[in-house]
């Protein structure tokens, strides 16, 4: 590996799209990394896309991406269904991964692809990136020394930016399909149970039930139908290993601000992660967009800020600093051997927390 790790995108639409927003601007922010590559189905759109990003490479096929030895990092960012195919390529080629969340529609899938990581023996990780919010990784801090004495419960509340909106981007058309994989209890409550565990330990029991309010919605570019089948509302009770016991409520029915409070009750404190306003829409959930921290102790009145620490990823656009912060320690691992960022296995459990959910027909 040379003193740069060279990405390649596979999905790397060079005109919209999550690549676009969020992994081009984070490879761009970390000095260890560097866009070797990027390839979408067709000739003319990877053209544009290494033009507009400055890659070296361009192609049609992912594979034909994972075999060139400039390319040691294989990032895919595409539509869920797709995952499996294109990371195994990957991974046959014996290239690191970095797949999007969710990484799989199923949870029998996201154990074939943990197994055959491992044995290809290469570094993984999953776009679990709640994790990396400075908000988070202070909360984590303090909950693990003790700040807030033994954690007794928590609440999280987290809505998408959809509301009630009858009009949808094209691009999003198909998460509304449930056995796609990529609705909102596959993308959010992945992402909202991953930071519940990582903050407070792992799920012992889960009991969640969920509905579907909004039906149906057009595509804002052409008016066409959309039949939904994959739940708009999640609620869950979850009993942690550590005694604690976390209610969630997920839902697609809410675009005022701020969409997401998490606040964590224990025996001498509660803390608070809520998010901040947000210009962007689609950058304000609990995954994306800015959290602040608050603390209260016994006695007081109200919350108090808790300082941050503050990094150079908090100038990126809101889709992109969290995404970076996931890079910056993917490429500490793959340059000291060390294994931290969630993985395929972590993926893989939480995809397997996920199946518990009653929400599709696979």
């Amino acid at each position: 590996m040379s003193d740069r790790i060279g990405a390649g995108i596979v999905g790397a639409n060079p005109d919209r799209g999550w690549a676009a927003h969020a992994h081009v601007p984070a490879i761009e922010a970390v000095p260890e990394l560097a866009l070797t590559a990027v390839a979408t189905t067709r000739a003319e759109s990877a053209r544009a896309a290494q033009a507009r990003f400055g890659a070296d490479h361009a192609f049609t096929d992912a594979a034909s991406l994972a075999r060139h030895p400039d390319v040691d990092l294989v990032v895919v960012a595409v539509k869920v269904p797709a995952h499996v195919e294109l990371v195994t390529a990957a991974l046959d080629a014996g290239k690191n991964v970095y797949c999007e969340w969710p990484l799989t529609r199923t949870s029998a899938e996201a154990a074939a692809l943990s197994e055959a990581a491992e044995s290809a023996g290469v570094h993984t990780a999953v776009g679990l990136q709640a994790r990396f919010a400075p908000a988070v990784v202070r909360a984590r801090d303090l909950i693990a020394g003790g700040g807030i004495g033994d954690v007794l419960s928590a609440t999280l509340h987290s809505a998408r930016s959809k509301g009630a909106a009858v009009d949808v981007p094209a691009w999003t058309a198909y998460t509304y399909d449930a056995d796609n994989g990529a609705g909102l209890v596959d993308v959010l409550g992945g992402h909202a149970l991953d930071l519940v565990q990582h903050l407070l330990g792992p799920v012992r029991d889960l009991t969640a039930r969920t509905a579907l309010r909004l039906p149906s919605h057009r595509v804002a570019e052409t008016g066409e139908p959309v039949t939904v089948t994959a739940p708009d509302q999640l609620l869950a009770i979850a009993d942690l290993d550590g005694g604690a016991v976390v209610s969630i409520h997920l839902h697609d029915g809410e675009a005022a601000l701020p969409r997401t409070r998490l606040e964590i009750s224990g025996t001498t404190g509660n803390l608070a992660l809520v998010s901040a306003p947000e210009s962007d829409p689609w950058a304000a959930q609990l995954q994306i967009g800015r959290l602040d921290l608050y603390e209260a102790r016994p006695g007081d009145a109200s919350w108090k800020p808790v300082a941050l620490e503050a990094d150079g990823m908090s100038a990126l656009p809101a889709r992109a600093s969290n995404v970076a912060r996931l890079y910056r320690q993917l490429a500490a691992d793959l340059r000291d051997g060390t294994r931290t960022v969630p993985d395929f296995h972590e993926a893989h459990a939480v995809h397997t927390l996920i199946e518990r959910i009653p929400h599709r027909r696979l």
